[in-house]
Order: structure tokens, then sequence, then C-alpha cells
């Protein structure tokens, strides 16, 4: 779900579904020596591929390649291990993520060689193709208005996946965590760990997630920061949780607002005026006064979205003040990614996840009650990924369930309370489903933990763990440290997360 992003439904179908179905021998990719090369553009990692079984039902048949960078712990003589990490996404490129830079703290980078992969389909793994073209398409036709347009993007989201498949081929029915979990034991296995150090961020903590009810004795330290639920049972139940914390965020926006005078809109009724706009909106008289053109329902929302950084609200509040008053010139922002030929987000998100919507009626239904039990905001851009899936284009290999982990050490969650992404109350349920720690970080945005990180709380408490095992204390809370104002400009997406799931 970091840029800018869950009942059992079906029957547990095919021997990859179940867990301990397949047999994934210890020395499976023990042997396989890992041939590290500098990483293009430099910067300092070293860079390798790996091979693993397309399919780890058939582990002796067709191979992938899964793409890794390494940057080598700093006190070689204190060295603990490997610590493995994904930024999320789906689509997010843990290679890029290392090459670029340390992720973590000094602490931890002085004694952990860190390994960023890229998940199967993914940037330096083998590419899952999809056509640019459809890929667009397809994401722009997710807010339909009628039942015409509901069928067109069932029709778009079949031709997606069948371009995915011609582009492809089989990798397109092997891209779901399942088969992402069993890599990460194969990097684990060529690694020479005995036992896995794992940091995974936003979609990486399902990885995270599953990757302890696969193998929980092969686990040394486990961090998930930013969590999926992978429980949840309906398209109601994920745009609901989706929506409340842009909401809840609209709710301290004006408050702010209202009782900070330096806001460009005290004294004028924020939660007015923004209504005011968004009905100006909806009616197509809306307008951006720099150029002149209409600003939609989505796009002010989008601009709104906002909110849920507190360190953009005194320009968010200055932009909603010149749409208002027809001067200046705001800049509402697209949250959505740009669609490319490697596209792996919804042939993975399809495996991943269902969520049934049958039909317009039912979509139309869906989005009244959220603008009923949401009054200000009424929608995120979350809410979108709900129906990339629209019509099953693609069969769900790995349907949500409650987690049941069984024998693993203690495990370490993070969940921030204002995140709009993996919003807290999946955090809460995944920790309790698997027995982790929960450590709360009381802010904003999408994940805490690391060298950019907003809490020292939360960096030490993790650090300790990581390190030296030490548990943190049942309920850590961490204070928030963001603080409301301006910025000079819009804030870049943590670079933890490049993939849908954004925040």
């Amino acid at each position: 779900m970091r840029s800018v992003r869950r009942s059992l439904i079906g029957g547990v179908t095919g021997v990859l579904i179940a867990a301990g179905a397949v047999a994934v021998p210890a020395t499976a990719s023990a042997a396989q020596a890992i041939d590290w090369q500098p990483c293009p553009g430099g910067k300092g990692a070293q860079c390798a591929t790996i091979e693993v079984p397309l399919d780890w039902s058939r582990p002796d048949g067709a191979k992938t390649k899964i793409g890794l960078a390494k940057r080598p712990a700093k006190d070689q003589a204190n060295r603990i291990g490997s610590i493995l990490v994904d930024p999320g996404g789906p689509g997010g490129s843990g290679v890029s993520m290392v090459a670029n830079g340390d992720p973590f703290t000094e602490a931890v980078t002085a004694r952990f060689d860190v390994v960023g992969f890229d998940p199967r389909g993914i940037n330096t793994s083998q590419q899952l193709l999809c056509d640019e073209t459809l890929s667009q398409q397809a994401l722009d036709a997710r807010r339909p208005t009628s039942q015409a347009e509901f069928d067109n993007l069932v029709s778009l989201n079949k031709q997606l996946m069948d371009s995915c498949r011609q582009h492809s081929g089989d990798l397109i029915d092997h891209v779901d965590n399942l088969h992402t979990a069993r890599d990460m034991d194969a990097i684990r296995a060529a690694l020479g760990e005995e036992k896995l150090n794992y940091v995974g961020y936003s979609y990486g903590s399902l990885m995270g997630q599953q990757y302890a009810e696969l193998f929980p004795h092969r686990i040394r330290a486990m961090v998930n920061d930013g969590n999926m639920d992978h429980s949840l049972r309906t398209a109601w139940d994920f745009m609901r949780t989706e929506t409340e914390p842009v909401e809840v965020g609209f709710e301290e926006f004006a408050k702010w607002c209202d009782t900070t005078e330096t806001c460009a809109l005290h004294g004028q009724g924020t939660a007015k005026t923004y209504g005011e706009l968004k009905k100006r909106a909806k009616e197509g008289t809306l307008t951006n006064p720099a150029t002149g053109q209409p600003v939609d329902f989505y796009a002010l929302s989008q601009r709104a979205f906002a909110v849920t950084r507190p360190t953009m609200w005194g320009n968010l509040a200055t932009e909603l003040k010149a749409l208002k008053d027809g001067t200046g010139t705001p800049s509402p922002v697209s949250l959505e990614a740009a669609a490319a030929i490697n596209n792996p987000y919804p042939p993975i998100w399809c495996s991943d996840w269902r969520y049934p919507v049958k039909n317009f009626a039912e979509y139309k239904k869906l989005r009244t009650k959220l603008s009923a039990k949401f009054p200000n905001v009424e929608w995120s851009p979350y809410v979108d990924h709900a129906l990339t899936c629209a019509g099953d284009p693609l069969k769900t290999t790995n349907p949500q369930q409650p987690l049941k982990i069984k024998g693993a050490p203690p495990l370490v969650m993070v969940g921030n309370v204002h995140d709009p992404a993996t919003v807290y109350e999946w955090n809460k349920t995944a920790a309790k489903q698997s027995g982790s720690h929960l450590i709360t970080y009381e802010g904003w945005g999408h994940t805490a933990y690391g060298n950019d990180g907003p809490s020292p709380c939360v960096n030490e408490a993790v650090d300790a763990y990581l390190l030296d095992l030490t548990v943190p204390p049942k309920g850590l809370s961490c204070p928030a440290m963001e603080k409301p104002g301006s910025s000079s400009a819009a804030k870049a997406p943590h670079p933890r997360s490049p993939g849908p799931y954004q925040g």
C-alpha cells in the first residue's frame, strides 16, 4: 500500500494453499552460490539474482529469477547475520531500496548485511509484463457511474489479464504471496542463514505474516511495519477501513484550522467550506482558477488526501481557499501511480485478494454507505483497489483467511494510528491473530521504522529486538512527532513502498 497500497472467500484450493502442503527441501537453494557484483549505478551495494521454482508445487520444473541487492554489515567483526527487507507495493522493489541507500538505523546496518529482494514479477526479477494502454484504461475505469461503465471495467480487467498472460506466460499464475514466502525461504538458504531476519513494510508485511505461517521455526527475528489484514471479509470491510482514517484526518485538520489564526480558512468554517467546494465539484461548476479547467470530485478529494499529513495542512488550507475565492494557483494532485509495461500489481493483487462486487447497483450501494458514514471525505483513493479484480479475471490462489502461526519466536509489528494505507485497525487485527507484539506509533504517515522514520521511540524498540532479541514491552505506544503547519513543497511519498499501496 508506501508512496500513495483482507471470512474466507471461497474454499482453500490447490496444494499451494494449505500451509506445509508443498515440501520445500531445506537444501533446495542452500547449494546455490550467489554471484554478487556491484549494482549498476554504484553507491556501494552489490546485486545478484538467484533461481527458484516457477511453481513451488513442482520444485524440479521451470525456474524464475529473483533479484537481490546487499549492503554488507559495516562492523564485520561483530556481524550478526543477514536481514532481508521488502518495501511493499505490490510492485515495490527491495533491490532499489537497498541499492539506493541504507534503509535501517546505523546500529542495525553495522551488525547486519542488509539484503533487499524484488518479489517475482518485479523490477530485476523476471518481470510480469502487461499491456501499457490496457493498464491505464483499467485504472481509469475503476469509478463506474452506470452498469454500462461497470461492464466496461469488467471487460478491461479481463483484457488486461489476458495481455499479462500473453506477455509473461505462466508467471501470471504463480505470483501470489505464498510463492513469494517460499522464495524468501530460498533466499535465506542461499544466503547461508539458518534462520531468517526480516523487516517487511506495507505489502511486505503480508510476505512476513505468511512466511511465519509456513516456516515458523526458521525465524530469528521478524518486524512487520504497516500491516495488511488478510482476513477482511468483504469489499465493504475494505472500503470502510481504508476511508475511516481519512475522515478522522479531515476532522483533525478542520479542528486545527478553525482554532489556528494562521490557517487560511480560519474563521470561515473549514468543514462547511470544504462541503461547498465538494458540492460544486460534483455539479461540475468548480474550476482551477489558474487554468480554468474543471476540478471534479475525485481531483478535489485526492488533494484533500493531504489531511493525512499534518505538515501539509497549511498548504491544503491555502489551496482550498484559492478554489473557494477563484484566485491563486491550486494544483490538485493525483495519487495514482502511472501504469508502466512492468505492471505486476493487478495480477498479484487478484491472486491474493477477492472482494466480489457483482454489478453497478452493488457498487453504488457501497459508495452511498461510505458517503453516509464519512460525510466529509466520502472516499479514499484506496477504495478504487476494491474493483481491481471486478469480474474475477484471475483465479485467487491465496484467498483471505485469518493468520494461523504456531511455533514462531516472538514477532514484532509496528502500526501507525493515523496510517491512511495499512490502517491501524488492520495492524491490531494482524497482531492479535499472529500473537505479535504491536508497537503503536501515535502519529501520521505510512509505516514508522527506519533511518528516515519519524520516531526515535519506535527505532529504539525495533533496534533492541533485531540486535538483541529484546521483545518490546507489552502495549508500547510511541508519541506522535509530526507538527501541524505548512511545508514549502508537497512532501514526496515515502520511498519504502513505491507500489499502489501509497500513503
